[in-house]
């Protein structure tokens, strides 16, 4: 498995990823019920984005993830590339600004599912970094 400090630099077509993610946040943004976005581009180069939807009953909750493979598999060829989540800051928070954060444990299932070919960016310790899904999930749930 590869390890983060030798994970890729992002692309181009990597920064173009995270800002469809965090477009999609800074227009929908709503506190408690939209704060996670998330961009998957699958692997014929279309993008594809998903918003988190919140809801009173916790447990009834959809991850933005969740909502992007949706349309990917509705819209687009059904395969995952490259995946990114970002989180919305709350107004309380030192930092104001839109982060790039990993996917949830269970988006990582369900993204794994789908495409365990898949690359995911996240936060390293100089920035930006893109790594297989399989070092997010080294021992996924088999069925």
């Amino acid at each position: 498995m590869q390890h983060p400090d030798a994970a890729q630099k992002l692309t181009e077509a990597d920064y173009a990823l995270v800002e469809a993610a965090r477009t999609t946040i800074a227009r929908h943004y709503r506190p408690f019920w939209h704060m996670v976005a998330a961009a998957l581009r699958s692997r014929d180069g279309r993008i594809w984005t998903g918003l988190h939807l919140g809801a009173t009953v916790g447990r009834m909750q959809v991850c933005a993830e969740a909502i992007a493979v949706g349309r990917l598999i509705l819209e687009g060829d059904g395969t995952i590339e490259c995946a990114v989540a970002v989180r919305h800051h709350k107004e309380h928070e030192a930092v104001q600004e839109i982060a790039v954060v990993p996917p949830c444990g269970a988006c990582r299932e369900m993204l794994t599912d789908f495409d365990p070919g898949a690359e995911v960016i996240v936060p390293g310790q100089a920035g930006l970094i893109r790594v297989p899904l399989a070092y997010l999930l080294p021992l996924p749930y088999q069925r």
